[in-house]
C-alpha cells in the first residue's frame, strides 16, 4: 500500500501528540485533587495576620471562630443538635402553656405606686421626683438618687428601692410582650423576673444550637447554662464532638502550613502563603469570562523559550529541544517502514517540533503607602492582598518576570514576599495640625527610630525602585504606585535653600517632614520621577480614596504619571487587587501581542 503524502500544513486535530495541561487560573477548572480539603484555615489565618499583623497573635480559639466546617464531616453532629434543640423548644412549650402573665403585670404596677405613695421628698426634689415618677423614668430617679445622696440618706434609700419597684415592672412587662402565654396559672413579680431570665437562656441556647447546627462550632455553646436543661451524657457527647472537631482543624491547619508555636498559638509558614496566593488568584480570575481565561492572546510566534502544543515539520536549524518526540513516533509508525528487528526508521520529514513564542520580560515594582493614613479605612489590608496576589501571579504564570514589593512611609524600604502579611501602617506618633522637621540624617547619632515614622516618602520609594530596576535587562519596566495622597517627606542632600537653615555640611543628607503638604516636597518627588522618566521607567499611580482628598492629591498623581507617560487610576476597597492583577495581565498581553 502506497502512503499518502505528508501535507506540510496539519491540522491541529491529529492523533497523538504531547498531552498538554493547561495549569492557567481558569474560573471553568475544578478544585485541583491535590488542594487542601475542608476548612480553609490558610486562608483565616491571612485574613487575621491581614488585620492584624504581627501586633495579635493567632490563637486556637481565633482559628475556629474564623473558619466555617461542614456539619456533615463531624459523625453524629446532627442528630445530636436536632435532639438538644427539639428538648429546649418543648421546655419553653410547656412554660408558655403553664402561666399567664395578665395578674403579675398588675401586681407589679400596683408595688411601684405604693412605693411612689410612700415616698416622702425634700422640698427642693418634690417637683423633680413628680415628674420622675409620672414619667416613670428610671434615668431620672437614678439623677435624684446622685443628687440626694449626700444631703439626705433616707431619702436616697426610699428612691433605690422606688427604682427596684420600676424595674421589676419593666421587667414583667417585658415578659408579657415578647412571649405568649396562654396557661392560668398565675405568678409572682419574682417567680415572673425569675421565669423570664429561664425563657431568655433558652432562647439563646437554641440560637447557639442552630448556629453550631450549621458551622459545627461546638465552643459557641454554654455547656454551663445547657446543664441545667439536659442530662450530663448529652453535655459528654458534645464535648467529645468539641474536641473531634479541634482535632480536625489541628490536623488541617498542619496540612494547609499553620505551624504551632511554644505558646499555644499559629504561625504561618511558606506553604501556607503559597495555599492563601493559590486561592486568592482563584478568586480574583473567578470573574473572568470562560473565553477569556487564555490571557496570553497573541502571542509573537518564533525562536522562543515557551513551548505551544501546536507542530509544524523540522526545518534545517530547528532546536532539538523543541522536537515532538511523541508526534515524530506516530508519524514514522503511520509511514510504516521498518528496521531491523522490526523497530522504526526516523526519517527527517517524520520530525516534527513544536512552535514556539517569545516570553518578553517585565520588570516591577510595587509602592505601598504604609503611612499613618492608609489604617483609615482599612485600606492597607486591599494593599496587602493585591501585593501577595501580584506575588503569586508572577511566580506562577510568569516565573521570569521582576518583582519588588517596596513600602513607603517615612522611609521606603524592601520588603521580603515572606514579610508583606506583616506589614502595618506606621502609628502616628504627632499630631500638630502644621509640622515643619528637618533631620540630618548623615550624622551618626541619629538613627530611623529616632524618627516620626508616619509620613509619606514617596521620593524614597521611587529612589529605591530605580536602583532594583537598573539592574534588570529588560525595556518593560514600572513602578505601580498605591497610595492615597500627596507626599509629605522627602530627602535633600546638602544645603537646603527652600527652608531657611542654619549653617550646614555639604555632605548633610536632610530628611525633610512637612504638613500640611509642602511644594518643596512634591518637586522633590517630581525630580525622582523624571529619573525614572529618564531610565525608561513608566509610573502608574493607583490613588485610594480618602477622607482628606481633594483636587490637590489628584493632580499631582496626574503629574507624577504624566512624567512618565504612565496612568492614574482611582481604584479603592475590595475591588482593589482584583483590578491590579488584571491591568498586569492585561498589560503584558499588549507586550507580547
Amino acid at each position: 500500500m502506497t502512503n499518502p503524502p505528508r501535507s506540510t500544513g496539519r491540522e491541529p486535530t491529529k492523533p497523538g501528540g504531547i498531552v498538554h495541561t493547561y495549569q492557567r487560573y481558569d474560573p471553568q477548572r475544578f478544585p485541583p485533587p491535590s488542594g487542601p480539603a475542608g476548612p480553609d484555615l490558610a486562608g483565616a489565618a491571612m485574613d487575621h495576620m491581614m488585620s492584624f499583623g504581627d501586633r495579635r497573635r493567632l490563637t486556637e480559639e481565633d482559628l475556629a471562630n474564623a473558619v466555617k466546617i461542614d456539619p456533615s464531616q463531624i459523625a453524629g453532629l446532627g442528630p445530636s443538635l436536632d435532639a438538644l434543640i427539639r428538648l429546649l423548644e418543648e421546655r419553653q412549650r410547656k412554660l408558655l402553656e403553664t402561666y399567664e402573665t395578665d395578674s403579675v403585670c398588675a401586681d407589679a404596677r400596683e408595688r411601684y405606686q405604693q412605693a411612689a405613695d410612700e415616698i416622702e421628698a425634700p422640698k427642693p426634689m418634690r417637683e423633680a421626683l413628680r415628674g420622675a415618677m409620672r414619667r416613670q423614668s428610671i434615668a431620672e430617679l437614678e439623677r435624684l438618687w446622685y443628687a440626694a445622696e449626700r444631703r439626705d440618706q433616707s431619702f436616697a434609700s426610699d428612691l433605690l428601692h422606688l427604682v427596684d419597684r420600676l424595674g421589676d415592672q419593666y421587667e414583667v412587662e417585658e415578659l408579657a410582650a415578647r412571649w405568649a402565654f396562654s396557661g392560668r396559672e398565675p405568678l409572682t413579680v419574682e417567680q415572673a423576673i425569675q421565669l423570664k431570665m429561664e425563657l431568655e437562656m433558652i432562647e439563646k441556647l437554641l440560637e447557639q444550637l442552630r448556629e453550631a447546627k450549621q458551622n459545627a462550632k461546638i465552643g459557641i455553646i454554654d455547656l454551663d447554662e445547657l446543664k441545667n436543661f439536659v442530662d450530663e451524657a448529652d453535655l459528654d457527647g458534645l464535648r467529645q464532638m468539641g474536641e473531634q472537631i479541634r482535632e480536625m482543624i489541628r490536623r488541617q491547619a498542619e496540612a494547609q502550613g499553620l505551624e504551632r508555636d511554644a505558646a499555644g498559638g499559629y504561625t504561618l509558614t511558606p506553604k501556607a502563603h503559597r495555599v492563601f496566593q493559590a486561592k486568592l488568584l482563584d478568586e480574583i480570575f473567578s470573574d473572568l469570562e470562560a473565553g477569556r481565561s487564555g490571557r496570553h492572546s497573541g502571542p509573537v510566534v518564533g525562536e522562543g523559550a515557551v513551548e505551544m502544543p501546536k507542530t509544524r515539520p523540522y526545518a534545517f536549524g530547528d532546536a532539538a529541544s523543541h522536537i515532538d518526540i511523541t508526534q515524530t513516533l506516530i508519524n514514522s509508525a503511520a509511514r510504516g517502514e521498518r528496521g531491523p528487528g522490526g523497530r522504526l526508521r526516523i526519517h527527517a520529514d517524520d520530525i516534527d517540533v513544536h512552535l514556539t513564542r517569545n516570553n518578553p520580560k517585565c520588570a516591577t515594582c510595587l509602592l505601598v503607602d504604609m503611612s499613618g493614613s492608609m489604617g483609615q479605612m482599612g485600606q492597607y489590608i486591599q494593599c496587602k492582598r493585591m501585593a501577595m496576589a501580584m506575588d503569586g501571579l508572577i511566580r506562577s504564570e510568569y516565573p521570569g518576570d521582576f518583582l519588588r514589593t517596596i513600602e513607603v512611609a517615612t522611609f521606603a524600604r524592601t520588603v521580603p514576599p515572606g514579610e508583606i502579611i506583616s506589614l502595618m501602617p506606621k502609628p502616628v506618633t504627632i499630631r500638630d495640625p502644621v509640622v515643619r522637621l528637618r533631620v540630618d540624617m548623615a550624622d551618626p547619632e541619629v538613627s530611623e527610630s529616632m524618627v516620626h515614622p508616619h509620613f509619606t516618602n514617596i521620593q524614597h520609594g521611587l529612589s529605591l525602585a530605580r536602583r532594583h530596576l537598573a539592574n534588570v535587562d529588560t525595556p518593560n519596566k514600572q513602578v505601580v504606585l498605591f497610595t492615597d495622597g500627596l507626599p509629605t517627606a522627602h530627602f535633600e542632600n546638602g544645603p537646603e535653600t527652600g527652608i531657611k537653615a542654619g549653617k550646614q555640611s555639604r555632605d548633610a543628607k536632610h530628611l525633610y517632614m512637612l504638613y500640611p503638604p509642602d511644594p518643596l516636597t512634591e518637586r522633590a518627588t517630581m525630580r525622582e520621577a523624571m529619573a525614572c522618566a529618564r531610565e525608561g521607567i513608566t509610573i502608574n499611580v493607583f490613588l485610594l480614596p480618602s477622607w482628606s482628598q481633594d483636587e490637590d492629591d489628584i493632580a499631582f498623581a496626574q503629574r507624577l504619571a504624566e512624567q512618565t507617560k504612565g496612568r492614574v487610576l482611582f481604584v479603592g476597597g475590595e475591588s482593589l487587587d482584583r483590578f491590579v492583577l488584571w491591568d498586569y495581565v492585561n498589560q503584558r498581553r499588549k507586550i507580547i501581542g
